[in-house]
C-alpha cells in the first residue's frame, strides 16, 4: 500500500457552502488533472457527539459556520508533491486563492499529509 492522502479540516460559513461546493469541484477536476486518484468533500451532519472532542470543536467554529472534512489520494508522497508543484502553480488555483471574496479563511484550516495504516 504506497498511497498518501492529504487531509482538511475547513470551518465554511454556513451562507457560503453552494459557493463553496462550486469551488471544491472546480478544485476537485484540478487536482485529479495534476494526479490526485480520488478527492472526498464532505459536510458536517452528525456532529452533536458526547464524551469525544467534536470536530466543530477541534476546527473551532463560529455561530453560522459547519465543518468540511476533505482528503485527497495520492499514488505516494513523491506523486503528492509533484502534483502540489504542478497545482499550486495552475493559474485557475492561483485564481482561486487570489480572490478577494474568500469563501473561508486558510488560516483557520488544518492541513496534513497521512501515511496510510490500515485500509480494508
Amino acid at each position: 500500500m504506497n498511497r498518501y492522502i492529504d487531509g482538511f479540516i475547513i470551518p465554511v460559513p454556513t451562507a457560503r457552502i453552494d459557493d463553496y461546493r462550486n469551488m471544491a469541484e472546480k478544485a476537485a477536476q484540478i487536482w485529479k488533472e495534476h494526479g490526485a486518484l480520488d478527492y472526498w468533500e464532505c459536510i458536517g451532519d452528525d456532529m452533536d457527539v458526547q464524551d469525544t472532542l467534536s470536530f466543530p470543536q477541534l476546527a473551532n467554529i463560529k455561530p453560522g459556520e459547519t465543518v468540511i472534512f476533505a482528503w485527497v489520494v495520492f499514488e505516494s508522497r513523491e506523486a503528492r508533491d509533484s502534483a502540489n508543484v504542478k497545482i499550486f502553480e495552475d493559474p485557475r488555483v492561483k485564481e482561486m486563492m487570489d480572490s478577494s471574496d474568500q469563501i473561508f479563511d486558510c488560516k483557520r484550516m488544518a492541513y496534513g499529509g497521512f501515511k496510510p495504516l490500515v485500509h480494508a
